[in-house]
């Protein structure tokens, strides 16, 4: 027999009669009817072709096969009850969870030392682990609870994966502090007339400051193309190069640098920050309780 078919609660019942000893007894402790427990009760003996209990003057004695079968029932109980009360609260202090995040390189520099900061003093026991993972399979990462939460742009999700912005990110332009070119500000001609690094994972394809200055018949001069913002940082503070980048991340990675940070002297819409998490987990005390850290350590990150 599969046990999607077994009543769980039959098993309850099974416990309740064990304890007591008594049928109207368990059916006190149970809240319920004695006809209902009796009912139960005629439906525990025929799933086990088995008496279970037989009254022996005013007791419900276990029959050999229910003395077998206590324990392994109890212990089934127990994990049952104690995981229905661990999706309903959440001490972070006694915790001794992992949490699996899902995000690009970029956010995890800009996010991590504030978030694993505040968990090391809130959830000393908590672990934490980042992933990087293909869009078209975050969906069903986050249903399987593989992943408990994820960090990305705006994405089109199934409607089970809830959403919100977590940071609204302007684009800023990063050079070296002695740089001849460029005085205190930064205009859009001299932008347009130096050389850029462009930071992007793709082997070809233009950046979002060239997909804006197409529509306006403009264009700038890529003399590096590389994979990472650090690189990236690291040879705009040796060289005349620009860089355009996300403002939370610029401000974090060129902290001792030579490097100053200024304004896009361009019209670019601000990069949207969304987390997200399944419907599966958007009540469970634990996810929630993650979902609250990250969102205070962005605010006091950016």
């Amino acid at each position: 027999m599969h046990l999607s078919r077994v009543d769980l609660n039959l098993f309850v019942v099974f416990d309740a009669i064990d304890r007591e000893r008594s049928v109207t007894r368990a059916a006190h402790a149970l809240n319920l009817t004695q006809p209902a427990l009796s009912h139960a009760l005629r439906r525990l003996r025929a799933l086990f072709d088995d008496a279970l209990f037989t009254r022996q003057g005013h007791a419900m004695v276990p029959t050999p096969l229910a003395r077998s079968l206590i324990d392994p029932v109890r212990d089934a109980l127990r994990t049952l009850d104690s995981s229905v009360r661990n999706a309903q609260t959440f001490d972070p202090r006694r915790s001794e969870r992992t949490f699996t995040i899902a995000l690009r390189d970029v956010l995890e520099a800009a996010v991590l030392p504030s978030l694993v900061g505040r968990l090391r003093e809130l959830a000393p026991a908590v672990s934490l682990a980042t992933v990087r993972i293909d869009r078209a399979e975050l969906a069903s990462e986050l249903a399987a609870g593989t992943v408990d939460l994820a960090l990305d742009v705006a994405l089109q999700l199934p409607p089970s994966v809830h959403r919100a912005r977590l940071l609204r990110d302007a684009q800023v332009v990063v050079v070296r502090e002695r740089h001849p070119a460029v005085g205190a500000t930064l205009d859009l001609d001299t932008y347009l007339a130096l050389d850029h690094v462009l930071v992007s994972a793709r082997r070809r394809g233009p950046g979002l400051p060239d997909v804006a200055l197409a529509q306006a018949d403009l264009s700038r001069r890529i003399a590096l193309r590389c994979q990472h913002y650090d690189a990236a940082c690291r040879v705009v503070a040796a060289t005349d190069l620009l860089l355009t980048m996300p403002g939370l991340y610029a401000r974090m990675a060129n902290q001792g640098l030579a490097n100053r940070v200024l304004p896009l002297p361009l019209e670019l819409a601000p990069l949207d920050v969304y987390l997200y998490w399944h419907d599966n987990a958007a009540l469970d005390a634990a996810n929630r309780w993650l979902r609250g850290q990250l969102q205070h350590s962005v605010a006091a990150a950016a």
